[in-house]
Formats: C-alpha cells, sequence, structure tokens
C-alpha cells in the first residue's frame, strides 16, 4: 500500500472509531471509490440516540437526502460491519 492509502485508512479507522471528532455529527459522511465510481454513505452515533448495534454501519444516503425521522433512516439500505477496521478494509473512507 502506498503511504498516502495507510494515511487514509488509518484516518478513516480513527474517525469512525471516534464521534466526538465527526464534523456533522452525529453523521459521518464516507465514500468508496472504484472503476471511476462513487458510493456515497453516512455513518450514525447510534449511541447517542440511545441505541446500540450501529456504531460500525454505512448506511447509503447522503447529509443532503437524509430522511426526516430516525425510523426511516434506520430503514435505509445499508452495509454492517463489526469494526472501524473492517469498514476501512471495505474501502470506506472519511470523506
Amino acid at each position: 500500500m502506498t503511504s498516502c492509502v495507510v494515511h487514509a485508512r488509518d484516518r478513516t479507522v480513527l474517525f469512525a472509531a471516534t464521534p466526538a471528532l465527526w464534523p456533522s455529527w452525529p453523521f459521518l459522511p464516507v465514500v468508496r471509490r472504484s472503476n471511476g465510481r462513487e458510493e456515497f454513505g453516512v455513518m450514525f452515533d447510534s449511541r447517542s440516540a440511545g441505541l446500540t448495534g450501529y456504531s460500525a454501519m454505512v448506511f447509503f444516503t447522503n447529509l443532503f437526502a437524509l430522511p426526516a425521522t430516525l425510523n426511516e433512516f434506520l430503514a435505509l439500505p445499508h452495509e454492517t460491519f463489526d469494526t472501524a477496521e473492517e469498514l476501512a478494509d471495505a474501502h470506506w473512507l472519511v470523506d
């Protein structure tokens, strides 16, 4: 891996695991780029809403298209990971 790729991965792991760093808290925008295509997603600090089990989950939306209610948001298509490292290994990066 090149040093830029390693740096981006490490930054993603740090941010994904530390909601206090999220500039758009309780959401963290992430992106996955491959073959000239971009997938947009957001992570959600579910613990701030008293929910568990969502800490390493990417919801397929962006900050400008968030649903009006929490239930609608949680019903969005998503990708679930066990850890921030696993999320970064799937090529999601902090946007």
